[in-house]
């Protein structure tokens, strides 16, 4: 049996998703704003969750219809066939959102959606209520943009930047699906030295290091979908074994710096708790002073921005003593993510290269030096 999936992804990500599903043997693969859609069976479902590092969660896409008006949103959500999906005794809560639509109460929509879904269920159970007693969890998701509305079941549970193993995160953490695209944009394949001298919690050395070892971000964490009685469990099984089967084992040269020996001490324990220790490196370090003589060397980092930690002249400054420190390397390719407007005028260089790209709801630049 085919089904239809939908991958929400960060803005200026999607290509990247894209690409990585493509890379599975996935086929129908269309990258769209902030999503990409495919097509797959049984086993592609339990593939992208695992293996997928730049996109957010695995959307099971129900159907579409109009939302001009609550009787329409209900006899759509109502038409579509739950019962598939959802066991009489199936858990099914529902959240989602709605933009430029006139249904614009969320709290109004999740109950029409739920209640049109309920009466469908009652009815083909034949049943008078919907007990809801399940371990298993069949999240209902729906998206209502210009009167039309997506209905979605998450097959992912928590999304899938949590990889299970930052618990503990910095001031202003990045996340991992970001730090994966940064990874993947500069082309890192466990070849070339790899420094962050602004590491936090650790996040972009971590993800290297995924990158290197050709690791899927997935294998450590659990999908509500293992749960659904219509998922054959032996496809969870199969696809965590072919991943570990296309793992890489070598000696890489990944190091992240920070000067709070707090996330130094952070960094460490995520890099433990994402089994990949012994491939990285922490210490406590101030950025405006970092250098490496070796040359030909590969900088990846997300510094404040003045937004959330530090105030904007602040920034400013440790842009520019940065940017002289930067300017000691040779041969160095640095990618550096900064939502500071000033960010090439402070560093003292303008980019290559830029690339828009979204840090939760900040709008941010991929600064690239060749």
């Amino acid at each position: 049996m085919e089904f239809k999936l939908c991958v929400p992804c960060l803005f200026g990500l999607e290509g990247l998703c894209a690409d990585e599903l493509k890379r599975m043997g996935i086929s129908d693969v269309r990258a769209e704003n902030g999503r990409v859609l495919f097509s797959c069976d049984m086993t592609g479902i339990a593939k992208a969750n695992i293996n997928l590092s730049t996109g957010e969660r695995v959307l099971l896409v129900i159907g579409e219809t109009g939302a001009d008006s609550f009787e329409e949103l209900f006899n759509g959500v109502r038409s579509m066939p739950w019962e598939r999906f959802i066991p009489i005794d199936g858990l099914f809560p529902v959240k989602g959102f709605s933009l430029n639509s006139k249904l614009h109460s969320i709290p109004d929509c999740q109950r029409i959606v739920k209640k049109a879904a309920a009466e469908r269920l009652k009815d083909k159970y034949k049943t008078q209520w919907m007990e809801e007693t399940s371990q298993a969890k069949y999240q209902i998701q729906f998206a209502i943009m210009n009167d039309r509305a997506a209905l979605y079941l998450d097959t992912s549970g928590a999304g899938l930047h949590k990889r299970g193993y930052r618990p503990v995160g910095s001031a202003a953490p990045l996340r991992e699906t970001l730090a994966a695209a940064i990874v993947k944009l500069a082309r890192y394949r466990g070849r070339d030295q790899v420094c962050d001298p602004f590491c936090g919690s650790g996040t972009i050395p971590i993800e290297a290091a995924f990158a290197a070892l050709n690791r899927a971000p997935g294998l450590k964490r659990v999908y509500a979908a293992q749960k659904w009685e219509w998922l054959d469990s032996k496809i969870w099984k199969d696809a965590v074994e072919e991943a570990i089967s296309r793992e890489f084992r070598g000696s890489y040269d990944i190091w992240g710096g920070d000067i709070d020996s707090k996330n130094i001490l952070a960094a460490e324990e995520n890099a433990v708790r994402a089994g990949v220790s012994e491939y990285v490196r922490f210490e406590t370090s101030d950025a405006v002073d970092f250098f490496r003589s070796a040359p030909g060397g590969l900088l990846m980092t997300n510094p404040p921005y003045g937004e959330r930690v530090m105030e904007r002249s602040d920034a400013e400054k440790l842009y520019r003593a940065f940017g002289v420190a930067a300017k000691k390397l040779e041969n160095w390719k640095m990618y550096i993510l900064s939502s500071h407007t000033e960010f090439e005028r402070t560093f003292g260089r303008c980019a290559v290269k830029k690339r828009k790209l979204y840090n939760g709801m900040i709008k941010c630049d991929l600064f690239m030096y060749f």
